[in-house]
């Protein structure tokens, strides 16, 4: 199946996604966890533990959205392994790569941010199998399907429990979702993800995450890859005891003007599989 094609088919379950997962009046239909005494307690707004409960419940629409479509669906085996949904083309086993991504609303316009994968690793050494289900190569297409949503503005109180009885009274830590599916690519930018972590960040502006807007869109998924294939951050740099080649695109495409000197002198150290 044709890469487009495969996106254009994700892209028309992202109602049916929202709606599964979601109340008439948009709040998320997750109240809290169950004991065997069926006491409910509520879930707290960590991220983390929004971003498994959703992924949870969706494992079952995209088991369905797969046989559909004549996909055989694969889920990661391992934590922080990439991604976490490999769909398999019956017909001629093209791989897809899933990752399902989370981010909460910071107003009307902007979200928290996500990070799109490392840029190390398997990124670079694309045949390998470390921290990834299959080789980066035999991918045919790599996409992000995402989750924004909004954090409840009232405090919840962790410590009360509840009974089923009470459900009607227990409040949505979250609300009003909004899905996107888009190719990697076209939602990264030119910068690394929060933290100290070698990750490739996201935009953040709403209307361009859902419309695949990013500053790599127009420069094409090659671009995207030098770009972050032999992006140095501060220690990278130090470790191989050159300058930082760039740190943007406007640097990038100064330095690409230049030539390959620095990065081609020490591609094979650049390159070494962590």
């Amino acid at each position: 199946m044709d890469k487009n094609l495969f996106l254009t088919k994700l892209q028309n379950e992202l109602s049916s996604f929202e709606n599964a997962i979601s109340t008439n009046e948009k709040d998320w239909i997750i109240k809290g966890f169950i004991d065997i005494y069926k006491n409910i307690y509520t879930i707290s707004i960590d991220t983390k533990i929004i971003s498994k409960v959703l992924e949870l419940l969706l494992f079952p629409l995209l088991q369905k959205f797969a046989k559909e479509n004549n996909f055989e669906l694969e889920l990661s085996t391992q934590q922080n392994f990439y991604p976490d949904l490999t769909f398999i083309d019956k017909k001629d086993n093209t791989l897809f790569a899933v990752d399902i991504k989370t981010t909460y609303r910071l107003d009307d316009e902007k979200v928290n941010g996500m990070t799109l994968g490392a840029f190390t690793g398997y990124f670079r050494n694309r045949n390998s199998l470390k921290n990834i289900a299959r080789q980066y190569n035999d991918y045919k297409g790599h996409f992000v399907l995402g989750i924004i949503y909004s954090q409840t503005e009232d405090v919840i109180d962790e410590r009360k429990i509840y009974t089923l009885n009470d459900l009607h009274k227990i409040p949505s830590v979250i609300h009003n979702f909004k899905f996107f599916a888009q190719p990697k690519y076209k939602i990264a930018t030119a910068r690394p993800g929060s933290g100290n972590t070698k990750n490739i960040g996201s935009i953040v502006k709403i209307k361009d995450l859902v419309g695949g807007k990013g500053p790599f869109a127009n420069l094409g998924e090659e671009i995207f890859d030098d770009y972050w294939m032999y992006y140095l951050t501060n220690d990278m740099a130090k470790t191989l005891e050159v300058e930082r080649p760039y740190t943007n695109l406007k640097e990038y495409h100064e330095y690409k003007s230049k030539g390959l000197d620095i990065l081609e002198k020490n591609k094979d150290r650049i390159f070494k599989e962590e």
